[in-house]
C-alpha cells in the first residue's frame, strides 16, 4: 500500500491560516465556491483533452461534462467531472500544501483589500478549492487519474488536517462532495445553483449539467464567445466571460474582439484588466493568453503575447494549426509567429487610440505602466511604439507626460531629452544632479520604476533626440576648471575622504547645493549601483566623486580657512554626509553627523 494512502496528515503550516481567512474574511461572497470548483473541473477536462492528443488512452468520453447533483437528505452537493484526475501524490501535493499559490502574498493583500475587492483574490491566488469550506463543514474529493485503475479519496473538515485513503471510481475524473453547513441551505436548491452558474460560468465551453427531476439538464450556454460577431455580444457577455477567464471581479478596461482573415485566419478576444491581477508567482513574466484550435483548448503557454503585455487576458482560436500541435511546433511554426505579430500590432493600435484621452488612459498607466515599459527594453521591433505609449513623471508639473509632449515643450537651445533615475520620483525631483538643468529651463524626466534604470540606454533616441542621464549632461555646462582659490580646499577634503571618495572636483551643475555625489568616470549612476547591489548583481561599491559648487557661500567660506591650514576633517565629513542624504543615503556616522551639525550651526 502506498505511503500516501490511508494516512491522516496535518495541513501545510500556511493552509490553516489561509482557510480561516477564506471562510471568515470572504464570508459575504459564499456563492463563488461554485464558480471556483466548476472552473477547476473545466480545467481538468481541458488538461485531459490536451494530453489525449499525444496519448489516445487518455481520450475523453464523447459526453464529457461537469455534473452537479444535490442530495437534500444527506445535505451534500457533488460536482463530478471527466477530467484528468489525480493520484494520491497529486492530492497530497495540491490540496495539502499551497506554498506555490502565494499564500503569504494572498494574506497580506487580503488584509489591505476593500470588502468588495476580496472575492477576486481567491481566483487570483489559485486557492479556489478552499472556498468550498465557506459552505461545507467537510469536503471530500474522490479522484482517479486517467490511465490508472486506482482511485483515492481526500477528505478534511478544514481544521486539523486531511486524510487520503483508497476509494472506488468507475471512470477517470473527480467527484468533489460538499457536506453543507446548517446555515447554507440555499445551496441545496438546484435552482439556486443554476442561477449561480448562469451568472459566473455561462461561457465555460465544457457542458455543465445539474440534476433536476431525476435527469441532468444543461446549466450553461457553453458558446465560444470569441467566434461570435461583435454585434451579437453584449457588454454584459464580455464582462462575464472576462471574469470567468481571469477569475476577476472588476470591469475590463478594454475589450479587443476581432477576426483576422487572409493568409492566416483566427478569432481573438482579448481583455485589458481594469485592475492589476495578482499573479500566482511573482516571477511569472510570460503571457497566458489561451490558444484554441477549432474551439478546442490547447494551451495557455503558447506565449501569444510578449512578456510586456502579460497582463492581457484572452483567447485566440485558429483553424490553421493541427489539433495535435506539439510544444516544439508551437515554438517554431510560422503560423503562430504571424498570429503573435498580428496580436501585438492590434494591441498597440488599441492603446494608441485610447492614449488620445489622457484622463481615460491614466488608470491603465497607473496599473500597468511599469510592465508596459519593459517593452522598451525587450522588444526591438516595437521599442519606439512602446516608448510613445509610456507615460512619465517630470519636473514640468504633477501630471504624467509622454515623450512626444516632452519634445514639443523643449525650449530653443535644448538638444537632448534629459532624465534622472531613482527609487522615489519626489525625492529625485529635488536631486542636486538636476539643479543646473532646471536653472536653464530644461525639463527632466523623473524615472523611478526599476525598469527605468535600464530601458533609456536601449532606446537611445526618440524623435531624433538623444536620451541623456542628468549626471552625464556635461556638454550643457561650461567646463569647470578647479578655481585656484579652491585647490587647497579640494586637496584637503580629498585627503580627509580618501577612503570614501575617488576625487573632489568643481562642478557647474550645482546651483543650490554646496556639494553632491556623482558616479566616478565610466561607472553606472549611483542609484543604479544601489539597485544592483540589493539584487545581488554587484558586490562592490565603487567610490563616487564629490562635486563642489564653487559659487556656494559655504564652499566660499571654507576656501580661506583651508588656505590658512585649518583642519578640514570635520567639514569633509559634514559635506559628504549632506551629499549622501541628498542622494537618498544615510550619514556614514549619524551620531557624528548630528554633533557636527549642532557644532557648526552654533559656531
Amino acid at each position: 500500500m502506498s505511503s500516501t494512502t490511508d494516512t491522516t496528515r496535518p495541513f501545510d503550516a500556511e493552509v490553516g491560516r489561509l482557510l480561516d481567512l477564506v471562510v471568515h474574511s470572504l464570508y459575504s461572497e459564499r456563492e463563488i465556491f461554485l464558480r471556483e470548483l466548476v472552473a477547476n473541473a473545466a480545467d481538468a477536462i481541458d488538461r485531459r483533452r490536451f494530453l489525449a492528443l499525444s496519448d489516445e488512452s487518455l481520450a475523453l468520453p464523447e459526453d464529457a461534462s461537469i455534473r452537479i447533483s444535490v442530495d437534500k437528505a444527506a445535505r451534500t452537493i457533488t460536482i463530478a467531472d471527466d477530467g484528468i484526475g489525480m493520484t494520491a501524490e497529486d492530492l497530497a501535493s495540491h490540496l495539502g500544501t499551497i506554498a506555490r499559490s502565494g499564500t503569504r502574498a494572498f494574506t497580506e493583500t487580503l488584509a489591505d483589500a476593500k470588502p468588495e475587492e476580496r472575492p477576486s483574490l481567491i481566483g487570483q491566488f489559485g486557492v479556489g478549492f478552499y472556498s468550498a469550506f465557506m459552505v461545507a463543514d467537510t469536503v471530500e474529493m474522490i479522484s482517479r487519474r486517467a490511465g490508472t485503475e486506482i482511485a483515492h479519496k481526500w477528505s478534511s473538515d478544514g481544521r486539523g488536517g486531511y486524510r487520503i485513503s483508497e476509494a472506488t471510481r468507475e471512470t477517470p475524473g473527480s467527484d468533489v462532495v460538499l457536506h453543507i453547513k446548517a446555515d447554507a441551505d440555499e445551496y441545496l436548491e438546484p435552482v439556486r445553483l443554476e442561477t449561480i452558474l448562469r451568472k459566473w460560468a455561462d461561457h465555460i465551453s465544457v457542458p455543465i449539467k445539474i440534476e433536476r427531476d431525476g435527469s441532468f439538464q444543461a446549466a450553461n450556454e457553453g458558446t465560444a464567445l470569441w467566434r461570435k460577431r461583435k454585434s451579437d455580444v453584449s457588454e454584459q457577455d464580455y464582462t462575464e466571460f472576462y471574469r470567468h477567464l481571469g477569475h476577476m471581479f472588476d470591469q475590463p478596461w478594454a475589450t479587443i474582439h476581432w477576426s483576422a482573415e487572409g493568409s492566416i485566419e483566427f478569432s481573438a478576444l482579448l481583455f485589458i484588466p481594469g485592475q492589476s491581477p495578482f499573479p500566482v508567482t511573482e516571477d511569472d513574466r510570460e503571457s497566458h493568453v489561451r490558444l484554441h484550435v477549432r474551439r478546442m483548448f490547447i494551451t495557455d503557454d503558447a506565449k501569444l503575447l510578449p512578456g510586456w503585455l502579460r497582463f492581457i487576458e484572452g483567447v485566440v482560436d485558429t483553424e490553421d494549426l493541427p489539433l495535435n500541435v506539439s510544444r516544439e511546433m508551437l515554438q517554431a511554426t510560422p503560423v503562430l509567429a504571424r498570429i503573435r505579430k498580428a496580436l501585438v500590432n492590434r494591441v498597440i493600435t488599441e492603446l494608441k487610440t485610447r492614449a488620445k484621452d489622457a484622463e481615460a488612459y491614466k488608470p491603465f498607466i497607473e496599473q500597468f505602466g511599469p510592465v508596459l515599459k519593459e517593452g522598451i527594453y525587450d522588444d526591438n521591433e516595437h521599442r519606439t511604439d512602446v516608448a510613445g505609449l509610456a507615460r512619465f513623471r517630470s519636473t514640468h508639473g504633477d501630471e504624467l507626460t509622454s515623450l512626444d509632449e516632452y519634445v514639443a515643450r523643449m525650449p530653443e537651445g535644448q538638444k537632448d531629452i534629459y532624465y534622472i533615475t531613482g527609487e522615489d520620483a519626489e525625492r529625485i525631483r529635488t536631486s542636486p544632479q538636476i539643479e543646473g538643468l532646471r536653472a536653464k529651463g530644461f525639463e527632466v524626466l523623473l524615472l523611478s520604476d526599476q525598469i527605468d534604470f535600464f530601458w533609456p540606454e536601449r532606446l537611445a533616441t526618440y524623435a531624433e533626440k538623444k536620451l541623456v542621464h542628468a549626471g552625464a549632461a556635461n556638454d550643457v555646462f561650461e567646463t569647470t576648471a578647479m578655481p585656484e582659490a579652491m585647490s587647497t580646499l579640494a586637496a584637503a577634503l580629498k585627503a580627509a575622504l580618501s577612503e570614501q571618495v575617488s576625487d573632489v572636483v568643481a562642478s557647474s551643475r550645482l546651483t543650490d547645493s554646496p556639494a553632491a555625489l556623482a558616479a566616478a568616470g565610466g561607472q553606472p549612476d549611483l542609484a543604479l549601483q544601489r539597485l544592483m547591489r540589493r539584487a545581488g548583481r554587484q558586490s562592490y561599491a565603487p567610490k563616487p566623486a564629490l562635486e563642489l559648487n564653487p559659487a556656494h557661500r559655504l564652499i566660499e567660506s571654507l576656501m580661506p580657512r583651508a588656505d590658512a591650514g585649518e583642519d578640514m576633517a570635520d567639514w569633509a565629513a559634514l559635506l559628504l554626509d549632506l551629499a549622501r542624504i541628498q542622494d537618498g543615503e544615510a550619514p556614514i556616522d549619524p551620531a557624528r553627523f548630528a554633533r557636527l551639525v549642532a557644532e557648526k550651526v552654533a559656531g
